[in-house]
């Protein structure tokens, strides 16, 4: 008897969704506090901070925000951080960090994640917790409070990233695949070009090593999952959602 196993989907492009710099700032810091793992006694938090903005975005990007809020209230804070685990820990596809779908874990990763924390201080921000520069909260988060241009050009850069998670999350039927999906509807439409590579990472997944190397990780191999950035923002943050729910950014001295 022969066993076949079913190849990863490729997702069509996502609708593109007009949003203005607020909106989209918006868009952002949303999936920035839901991307990031449901310490306990923070989710309840983060959904009320999320469902309060809804009324402010297009009906495309808030039915996908308020059906993720509704699976993550009905399921509960603990089910939703063992699904976390389940999908971002264990599975290749479903990584969180940018880099891995360019370099993998590879003996170039290292230059891969200084050349973000290069990016991050370019725009005046600077990690405040223990967590790599790449990771999607962060990047969402650096876009939402400065609306620097960095910022758009590091998830404009790694769209083929974002796409093989949205993708991987949808197989593994899970919700958060909703809040990749509202991020992709903030981003450039992409064209043909970026779709081939998207259908080849997807194929392949993201790069392996083919030699043995010490690994060259600047950054802890491990890292607690808190998106902060140090510093106040150059001006008021265009996202309301800001609070004790929220993360916290400020700009570097």
């Amino acid at each position: 008897m022969v066993s076949f196993v079913r190849a990863p989907r490729v997702l069509a492009p996502p609708a593109e969704v007009p949003l203005d710099a607020s909106q989209r700032a918006t868009v952002h810091m949303a999936a920035a506090l839901l991307l990031d793992y449901p310490v306990e006694g923070t989710l309840a938090g983060r959904l009320d901070a999320v469902e309060a903005e809804l009324d402010r975005l297009p009906a495309e990007v808030a039915v996908v925000l308020e059906e993720f809020i509704s699976v993550a209230r009905r399921r509960g804070e603990r089910a939703m951080a063992e699904h976390y685990v389940e999908v971002f820990d264990r599975r290749r596809r479903c990584c969180l960090y940018l880099t891995y779908y360019t370099v993998g874990d590879t003996r170039h990763r290292g230059a891969a994640l200084l050349a973000f924390k290069q990016a991050l201080a370019a725009a005046g921000y600077e990690m405040a917790a223990d967590e790599l520069p790449d990771y999607l909260p962060v990047v969402l988060e650096l876009s939402a409070r400065s609306g620097d241009e960095v910022a758009d050009a590091l998830l404009s850069s790694h769209r083929e990233g974002i796409e093989v998670l949205r993708s991987a999350l949808a197989d593994a039927a899970s919700p958060y695949a909703g809040l990749v999906e509202a991020v992709s509807m903030t981003l450039p439409r992409i064209d043909e070009a970026t779709a081939e590579r998207v259908r080849a990472l997807v194929a392949a997944g993201p790069p392996t090593e083919t030699v043995g190397v010490t690994s060259t990780l600047p950054f802890p191999s491990v890292p607690v999952r808190h998106p902060n950035l140090s510093g106040p923002p150059t001006t008021p943050a265009p996202s309301p959602l800001t609070g004790p729910s929220a993360p916290r950014a400020a700009r570097r001295a």
